[in-house]
C-alpha cells in the first residue's frame, strides 16, 4: 500500500512504516524461498508482527521517499489487533497528506487564474471522460501538444538561464535529480 502525489512523483511517494519501541525503523526481513541465490527482503509494514523472524512493531506512522516522517506515532495495541492488516492507517495517510501540503506551499505558485482553469478543466475531462469518451481522448491528445511545446519552451528558458537543479527541484517539488528527468522530457538532449 502506497500513497501518490500525481504532481510530486516519486520524489514524493507515502507509505506507513513500522516504528519499533526504540523509536528506530526495523531493517528489511529477508525469507529463505528455498534453494537459490536470490533471498527476498521485505519491508512493508505489516510484516512486522514479531513472527518468521521479524521484530515486533511498537507502532507506526507516516512516510515519504523523501525522507520526511511523520510526528505522530499511531501506538500498536497488539491484544486488540493481531494481525497489522486490520490497523487504521487513515491518520498516516492524513500525515502525508499534510506533508504534501507543504511541499506544495513551497514550491513555485501558479497564478490564481491559471490554477482554477486547470481545476475546471480537469472537472471537464472527467465529465467528458464519462459521456463521450472518444471527445475526451481527443481533448488530450491536444493537452498533450500544448504540454510538449510549453514545457519545452520552458524547459528551454530554465536551461538558459542556468537555474540550478536545486532550485528546479524546489520549485517543482521533486529532488534535483527527478527535476532534472522532468526537463529532459521537454528537452530531450539535456
Amino acid at each position: 500500500m502506497g500513497w501518490y502525489s500525481e504532481e510530486f512523483g516519486t520524489s514524493h511517494e507515502g507509505t506507513v512504516r513500522a516504528v519499533l519501541a526504540d523509536g528506530g525503523e526495523p531493517k528489511p526481513v529477508y525469507f529463505d524461498v528455498g534453494s537459490g541465490s536470490h533471498v527476498p527482503a521485505v519491508s512493508d509494514w505489516w510484516i512486522y508482527d514479531g513472527t518468521c523472524g521479524a521484530p515486533r512493531a511498537a507502532g507506526l506512522r507516516g512516510s515519504c521517499s523523501c525522507g520526511w516522517r511523520g510526528a505522530r506515532q499511531q501506538p500498536i495495541d497488539w491484544a486488540a489487533t493481531p494481525d497489522l492488516r486490520d490497523v487504521d492507517t487513515d491518520p498516516l495517510y492524513e500525515d502525508w497528506a499534510r506533508h504534501i501540503a507543504e511541499v506544495d506551499a513551497r514550491s513555485v505558485p501558479l497564478p490564481l487564474g491559471l490554477e482554477g482553469l486547470l481545476g475546471q478543466l480537469d472537472e471537464q475531462l472527467e465529465l467528458l471522460a464519462n459521456d463521450a469518451p472518444l471527445a475526451a481522448l481527443r481533448a488530450v491528445a491536444l493537452l498533450e501538444g500544448v504540454a510538449r511545446r510549453v514545457g519545452g519552451d520552458a524547459a528551454e528558458a530554465t536551461l538558459t538561464d542556468q537555474v540550478p537543479w536545486e532550485t528546479v527541484g524546489q520549485a517543482l517539488g521533486m529532488t534535483a535529480d527527478e527535476a532534472r528527468a522532468h526537463l529532459r522530457r521537454y528537452r530531450p538532449r539535456y
